[in-house]
C-alpha cells in the first residue's frame, strides 16, 4: 500500500513538473519573440514594444484557451507575493537609478503638484462618484471605507505606455513630467491606501481628518527618509571600507542588496516600499555610484539594474498579458 501511494505521488509530481517545464519553456520563447519583434519594430510609427507584447500575449492566450477547450488561458499563474516581493523592487529601483536627476528635481514642484495634489483630487472625485453611483445601483453592503479604498486604487495611473511614445532626448521636459508624475502618483496612491487602513469612517470629525492627513504625511516623509538614509549608508560603507579593491562583485552585490533591503525595511515598518526604493535608487546613482572603484564603472555594471528591471518587467508583462486578458474558467497552468 505504501509503495502504491509513493508511486502515485511520484507520478503526480512528475506530471506537475512536466507541466511547469512546458509553461516556462513557452513563456521564455514568447519573451524572446517579444524582444526580437520589439527591436524590429523600434522605428515603426504605429507599433511599439508594448503593443507588440500585448498582441502576442493576447494571441497566445486565445490559442491556449482553444487548445485546452476553455479550461485555461494561463501560461503562468500570477502571484501577488511574487509581484510585490520579487518583481516590483528592481523595477522601481531602476526607475530611480536611471532617472535624469537634473530634469526631475528642476521640475519637482510641478511633478509634485500633478503627482501628489492631482492624485488627492482624483481620489476624492472617484470616491464621491463611487458613493453616488453604487448607492443608486444597490450593489452589496459597502461602507465609506470601501468607497475610499476604491478611490485610492483607481486614482493610480499607469504612464508606461505614454513613456513608450515619448522620446527623452527630443522632449526632456515633457518626459520628466510624465515620468515623475507616474512615480509620485503610484507612491501617493499606495501611501494613501495604507493610511486608509487606520481610518475609521464611522467617526468622521475634524480630529479624525487631521489624524488621517498626519498619518499620510508621516508615511510619505518616513518612506522618503528611509530611502535616502539607506542610499547614503551604502555610499558611506563602500567609500570607507573600499570593498572593490578585492572584488567588484562584492560592490555590485552590496548595492543591489542594500536597495532591496530598503524596500523590505519599508514593508516591515508598514511604510511605502515603492517610495523608499525609488529615492534609494536616486541617492545611490548620485552618491554610491561615484564612490565605487573605477574597474566597476568600466564593466557593464551600470546597465545591471536596467537589465534586471527589463527582465522583471518582461516577466510580469507576459504573465499579465497571456493569462489575465481573457476570462478563464480555471487558473491552472496549461491544464
Amino acid at each position: 500500500v505504501v509503495a502504491a501511494q509513493l508511486a502515485r505521488l511520484s507520478g503526480a509530481l512528475g506530471t506537475s513538473d512536466h507541466a511547469s517545464v512546458v509553461s516556462i519553456t513557452l513563456f521564455v520563447a514568447l519573451l524572446c519573440a517579444c524582444i526580437v519583434l520589439g527591436h524590429l519594430l523600434e522605428e515603426n510609427r504605429w507599433l511599439n514594444e508594448s503593443i507588440t507584447a500585448l498582441i502576442i500575449g493576447l494571441c497566445t492566450g486565445v490559442v491556449i484557451l482553444m487548445t485546452t477547450k476553455g479550461k485555461s488561458s494561463h501560461v503562468l499563474v500570477f502571484s501577488e507575493d511574487l509581484f510585490f516581493i520579487y518583481l516590483l523592487p528592481p523595477i522601481i529601483f531602476n526607475a530611480g537609478f536611471q532617472v535624469k536627476k537634473k530634469q526631475f528635481f528642476r521640475n519637482f514642484m510641478t511633478i509634485t503638484l500633478f503627482g501628489a495634489v492631482g492624485t488627492m483630487m482624483s481620489f476624492f472625485t472617484i470616491s464621491l462618484a463611487a458613493i453616488a453611483i453604487f448607492s443608486r445601483m444597490n450593489i452589496g453592503t459597502l461602507d465609506v471605507s470601501d468607497f475610499l479604498a476604491i478611490g485610492a486604487i483607481f486614482s493610480a495611473t499607469d504612464s508606461v505606455c505614454t513613456l513608450q511614445v515619448l522620446n527623452q532626448d527630443e522632449t526632456p521636459f515633457l518626459y520628466s513630467l510624465v515620468f515623475g508624475e507616474g512615480v509620485v502618483n503610484d507612491a501617493t496612491s499606495v501611501v494613501l491606501f495604507n493610511a486608509l487602513q487606520n481610518f475609521d469612517p464611522n467617526q468622521i470629525d475634524a480630529i479624525v481628518i487631521l489624524k488621517f492627513l498626519g498619518n499620510f504625511c508621516y508615511l510619505f516623509v518616513s518612506s522618503t527618509f528611509l530611502g535616502v538614509f539607506t542610499g547614503l549608508l551604502s555610499a558611506y560603507v563602500i567609500k570607507k571600507l573600499y570593498i572593490g579593491r578585492h572584488s567588484t562583485d562584492r560592490e555590485v552585490a552590496l548595492v543591489m542588496l542594500m536597495a532591496y533591503l530598503s524596500y523590505m525595511l519599508a514593508e516591515l515598518l508598514d511604510l511605502s516600499g515603492i517610495l523608499t526604493v525609488f529615492f534609494c535608487g536616486i541617492v545611490m546613482s548620485h552618491y554610491t555610484w561615484h564612490n565605487v572603484t573605477e574597474s566597476m564603472r568600466l564593466q557593464p555594471c551600470p546597465s545591471s539594474p536596467r537589465l534586471f528591471s527589463s527582465f522583471m518587467l518582461g516577466w510580469m508583462h507576459w504573465i499579465l498579458r497571456s493569462g489575465n486578458l481573457l476570462v478563464t474558467a480555471r487558473a491552472n497552468p496549461l491544464e
